[in-house]
């Protein structure tokens, strides 16, 4: 079937005609709403959202630009319109409760609402040609360091960024998109490159383990997270590390500073003993952990949370903890390990 033939079938009110079209782009939908949303969970709704709309619009559609900018249009407004909301978000956050005693942080930046995405969803993206204009590539745009980043920007400027510096997008393609000026549009996108290179997650990139070394620097620190043996962790850290808990405002950095939070925590034992249970993950590109806790009342350990890892060289520059939530159905974890 041709674009052509399915286009006038999806208009005439053939529903398999319309996810023929649709389909294709459904993935890269996903991963877009999800850098502007930071949400995995929103990033969904936002998908469902644009297809819903662009089958009831399906009518108006001109074919101006092409069908994929269409649905790109009709998406980066419906992640406009989801973040407008922003008494849900606070909402949200509040309801993550909070570190009370948790040791002084090095650093409290402005909280942001941001869950780990799945490696697994990056499998078989469509491999689109970026337009010349672009500047990063599909998956060191999913990484922790960027998408972070994008949500301590305002909407606006964070859809520019996206539309621009990672799809490529012409500026008066942009323009029409968020129906507003080139102008607009290029002053928008140079405050928000400036804003991403001063975002405080800004440093090493997220990266597959790509040595041996690096494969037994995750192996050491998964043991040592295991025994408890904070000092090991420590050890493994680069001078200048940082640990995240996003929306947690409370971001400590270096190894006397992270070594005092770990040692404050329930999680561990110091000096070795039983902490959590740990299972190899990805997300965002990136090395990750679930992990588990024993569960009091039951002979079974309870997911707590994600560590996502972000590797420089041989050792690792940070640690961001997510704690359990929405995302887990999408990650194919087991909520409960056997005792």
């Amino acid at each position: 079937m041709t674009t052509q033939t399915a286009l006038a079938q999806a208009r005439a009110g053939d529903d398999e005609a319309f996810r023929a079209l649709t389909e294709p782009h459904r993935r890269e939908l996903q991963v877009h709403c999800y850098r502007i949303l930071g949400s995995l969970q929103d990033a969904e709704d936002a998908v469902q959202e644009t297809l819903l709309s662009a089958w009831r619009g399906l009518s108006g559609f001109e074919e101006r630009a092409s069908l994929r900018a269409w649905l790109y249009r009709i998406a980066t407004n419906r992640c406009l319109n989801a973040l407008r909301d922003s008494g849900r978000r606070q909402r949200l956050m509040e309801a993550t409760g909070g570190l009370t005693d948790a040791p002084e942080p090095s650093r409290r930046p402005e909280p942001i609402w941001l869950q780990p995405f799945p490696d697994e969803l990056l499998e078989g993206l469509p491999d689109r040609a970026a337009g010349p204009d672009a500047r990063y590539e599909t998956k060191e745009a999913v990484g922790l360091a960027f998408v972070s980043g994008l949500q301590r920007m305002p909407p606006r400027q964070r859809a520019v960024l996206v539309l621009r510096d990672v799809l490529g997008f012409r500026a008066v393609e942009v323009a029409a998109m968020l129906e507003t000026s080139e102008a607009s549009v290029n002053s928008a996108l140079q405050r928000a490159r400036v804003a991403l290179e001063a975002a405080p997650e800004r440093g090493p990139g997220g990266t597959v383990p790509e040595s041996p070394a690096q494969r037994r620097l995750l192996d050491r620190f998964a043991e040592a997270m295991e025994t408890g043996e904070i000092d090991t962790v420590v050890e493994l850290l680069a001078e200048d590390a940082w640990i995240r808990m996003p929306p947690e405002p409370l971001e400590y950095n270096g190894r006397p500073a992270i070594g005092a939070f770990m040692r404050s925590r329930p999680l561990w034992r110091d000096g070795g003993g039983e902490g959590p249970r740990l299972v190899p993950a990805r997300a965002n590109g990136q090395p990750a952990f679930a992990y588990y806790l024993p569960d009091p009342q039951a002979d079974v350990w309870r997911i707590g949370g994600l560590f996502v890892l972000t590797l420089a060289g041989e050792e690792i520059a940070a640690i961001t903890r997510f704690g359990e939530g929405g995302w887990l159905p999408w990650f194919g974890l087991p909520r409960t390990l056997p005792g």
